[in-house]
């Protein structure tokens, strides 16, 4: 893919990009601050699912990261848009935390299941509840299949391995929304007036970020913190666009080589 591009639009990851919970990335506010100095528009983009938009926007104001709520586009989103233009009743295993975003959604006698990360949620007797209602014919909705993520303590397993589970009991494939669905990128550039080929995605999963970023158009720049591990770079085909150590080396970049 080219660089000789027009960039109107960068679109940022959050969990391991900008911030790992409560703790902001070193130096990247300060770097937030120049990249909104130049012309470009700047989206959010999450598969966050532990939290509803509003209580993640307020996580990231508390750390003194310069963002609007009406920035932020989040998987939870998309999986409501989902789920409301399918009609269906959904069983909703998500953290108790984000159900504010589905709230006036009818999940009585659930005819649908939607999976995001819902450790609490993740034991056998709820997992089996949703197997059933698959076999019966409910369709799979993942909010996303992110393999694991970054704590403080280390890295977690994500949704994906349990959706891939009920995937394989049932013999049915899920409906992902997410990252790194092409729809999910092109739904956030359409909220900002922009074209793949004008924008580019920085983020540290080389799968979600980076690969569905390219696959849908945009250049893809990976950065070395949150879940990043050695040898990630190599996981996609092309392979990213630029690798940097962290998200304030990424918008020097765009700053300097991209505008």
């Amino acid at each position: 893919m080219s660089t000789r591009r027009i960039l109107k639009a960068v679109l940022i990851d959050l969990s391991g990009t900008l911030h790992i919970d409560d703790t902001a990335v070193s130096g990247a506010q300060e770097a937030l601050q120049k990249l909104r100095s130049s012309p470009v528009a700047v989206k959010f983009v999450t598969n966050t699912t532990k939290e509803c938009k509003r209580a993640l926007f307020e996580r990231l104001h508390k750390l003194s990261f310069d963002i609007h709520e009406d920035e932020i586009f989040t998987s939870l989103t998309a999986a409501r848009n989902l789920v409301e233009q399918k009609q269906v009743r959904p069983l909703l295993l998500v953290d108790n935390s984000a159900l504010e975003d589905f709230e006036g959604v009818d999940t009585t006698d659930p005819n649908a299941v939607v999976v995001g990360l819902a450790p609490e949620h993740f034991n056998y007797d709820t997992l089996n509840k949703a197997f059933r209602l698959i076999l019966d014919g409910a369709p799979l909705i993942a909010i996303h299949k992110a393999r694991y993520y970054k704590k403080v303590d280390g890295l977690s397993l994500g949704p994906g391995p349990f959706i891939t589970g009920l995937e394989y009991a049932t013999d049915v494939k899920a409906t992902v929304v997410g990252k790194p669905e092409k729809s999910f990128f092109l739904e956030a550039l359409r909220s900002i007036g922009c074209q793949p080929e004008e924008a580019v995605m920085i983020g540290d999963d080389v799968r979600d970020d980076v690969g569905g970023a390219q696959s849908a158009g945009m250049l893809g720049i990976l950065v070395k913190t949150g879940k990043y591990r050695l040898g990630d770079e190599g996981k996609t085909n092309p392979a990213p666009y630029l690798m940097c150590d962290a998200f304030s080396q990424a918008v020097d970049h765009i700053l300097y080589n991209m505008l």
